[in-house]
């Protein structure tokens, strides 16, 4: 009985792997039904002073301010990465890649 169950049970495996590999589990959309793509520029509403910069292996969000103005942050750690999503809406400091391009807050005038 276990032998004719467990059989029963890979025949069945067997053959809905072969239909979602051939015809698939998902209905095929045709090009009336897909949605337009609509992009949308999000302005910044404050004038916050920012340069860009591509992100290079081992750096950070403060490295790469500190480089730029060349000193220590006059500002606390919060409030960096409170500006720098203000200027990069949707990308958290810590998620940041490498060869990506960022806009990153300018302390070096009025700090």
């Amino acid at each position: 009985m276990k032998r004719f169950l467990l059989s029963i049970f890979t025949l069945i495996t067997i053959y809905v792997i072969y239909i979602d590999l051939t015809q698939g589990t998902l209905p095929k959309k045709s090009k009336e039904e897909s949605v337009p793509v609509v992009e949308t520029l999000a302005e910044t509403t404050e004038s916050l002073p920012a340069f860009e910069a591509r992100v290079g292996r081992g750096e950070t969000l403060i490295s790469i301010v500190e480089r730029h103005i060349e000193k220590s942050l006059p500002v606390s750690i919060a409030e960096l990465v409170q500006d720098f999503q203000k200027l990069n809406p949707g990308q958290a400091p810590e998620k940041i890649q490498i060869g990506a391009t960022y806009r990153f807050p300018d302390y070096s005038k009025g700090f």
